[in-house]
């Protein structure tokens, strides 16, 4: 096991497992969201779906993952980079996700902010999805 993934659920206080293990080494493989598929596919069917999804559900409840949403109505999961706990995703207030129309992958741009808006009387954020779609620079060369 890499150390960085060990040291990652100490921060977290996630008891090691084999599957906790090999989804945190798929994300921290991959610079850009997965789909819950995406990560099975990379685990070559060693944990059942089940299990994969108890544990994207607990990395994204103690703010080690967070949920992209996506285009089609699916849901992505990406690393939290930073100051993200339990419950406190601080980051869907502060950066903006990108999907490439060409290869169809979703990353954070963690330093592009959302700007600050106003919502009308009585209502009340919880949070806040902003998708931009276009050419990554990695199509875009």
């Amino acid at each position: 096991m890499k150390p960085a993934i060990k040291d990652t659920l100490k921060t977290y206080n996630l008891r090691q497992t084999d599957c906790r293990e090999g989804i945190l080494d798929v994300f921290m493989s991959k610079e850009h969201a997965l789909a819950h598929a995406d990560v099975e596919a990379q685990l070559t069917e060693q944990f059942d779906r089940v299990t994969v999804y108890r544990t994207l559900k607990t990395f994204v409840d103690k703010g080690l993952i967070h949920k992209v949403l996506d285009d089609e109505g699916g849901v992505k999961y990406a690393l939290c980079k930073d100051n993200c706990h339990v419950g406190d995703h601080t980051h869907h207030h502060d950066h903006v996700h990108f999907k490439c129309t060409a290869c169809g992958l979703t990353t954070c741009l963690d330093h592009v902010v959302i700007p600050n808006f106003i919502l009308p009387e009585g209502y009340k954020r919880v949070e806040t999805n902003l998708l931009v779609q276009g050419i990554c620079k990695g199509c875009n060369r």
